[in-house]
């Protein structure tokens, strides 16, 4: 190829930087019509059935009576404990999920240490429900293989000494299972947008490498770790199998009381679970707006 032709091609690539595509005919839009007819299925029309029963009685009369009953002593309880599981989970999973992506990332380790994490991570990470709950009962349950080890072994009773895995801490125990992974996968793109430029300026500037972290990769990498926190929040606070086969409805979660609400037992009120569902989904949406605009922030600067 010559060097006029060479020059040519450059300079219509540089004409057509920055000039957006034209939209697209009807038939390239068949492609999303399954996601649209989804999205419309099975979250648009069951969010405006829980906004429409959630003003109804039994009878189908409008009442405001479900979403006072929203501020009963019982379900103002059950949103505090799955808020405050939902928060230690978040928060811790997504400290042991940031170790692992820095040590898989900056700290340097051999690749297939990060092979390895990333594909565990990905099952880890959608791997949660019944089998989840009876993987830990096998192996942290009163009889499971760790717990029996302990006490056979080492004369350690896990039980005895105040641990339950039917509990507030079992149960955020079992979580973290799939939370430290979602954070490895999500985060890991954000450690790996720190360009070695920015550290080598704050080396040459005379800066420590805490000065270097506490000023300049923090600040960047900041939106990213909170929205990351916040979408490990909604993840576990619309956990519902994991929790009911692993406590059996022990603890008053309200994914739990919703489905107790709905399915028809003692406490059988289909308003008022419609009415705690549509909190739940204003709480959802309310985190996911927020996920989406520290993820807006944090992408400029992968883009730098």
């Amino acid at each position: 190829m010559s060097r006029n032709n060479t020059t040519q091609i450059a300079e219509k690539v540089r004409g057509a930087k920055g000039v957006r595509p034209a939209a697209g005919t009807w038939k390239n839009w068949i492609g999303v019509v399954p996601f649209l007819l989804f999205t419309f299925l099975f979250i648009v029309l069951p969010s405006f059935s829980l906004f429409v029963g959630a003003f109804q009685d039994s009878q189908g009369n409008f009442t405001f009576k479900n979403l006072l009953d929203l501020f009963s002593a019982e379900i103002i309880g059950a949103y505090w404990i799955s808020i405050r599981i939902s928060l230690a989970t978040a928060v811790g999973g997504g400290i042991l999920g940031f170790l692992m992506a820095y040590g898989i990332t900056v700290g340097g380790l051999p690749r297939w240490v990060r092979s390895a994490l990333t594909t565990f991570s990905g099952v880890a990470a959608n791997f949660a429900g019944v089998p989840l709950a009876f993987a830990f009962i096998a192996t942290l349950g009163r009889t499971g293989l760790v717990t029996v080890i302990l006490n056979t072994v080492f004369g350690v009773s896990l039980y005895d000494k105040g641990f339950s895995l039917y509990s507030f801490i079992g149960l955020s125990l079992t979580y973290m299972y799939f939370q430290f992974p979602l954070m490895v996968l999500t985060i890991t793109p954000a450690l790996d947008g720190l360009k070695k430029e920015w550290r080598e300026a704050s080396e040459n500037l005379g800066a420590t490498s805490f000065q270097y972290w506490r000023m300049v990769a923090m600040p960047i990498l900041l939106p990213s770790l909170m929205a990351t926190i916040i979408l490990l929040f909604g993840n576990a606070f619309g956990a519902y199998a994991t929790a009911l086969s692993l406590t059996g409805g022990f603890l008053n979660l309200v994914t739990i009381v919703i489905g107790s609400q709905i399915k028809g037992d003692v406490l059988h009120n289909v308003g008022l679970g419609y009415a705690l569902a549509l909190g739940m989904v204003i709480i959802m949406v309310i985190t996911m707006a927020m996920y989406y605009y520290l993820r807006r922030r944090s992408e400029r600067w992968l883009r730098i």
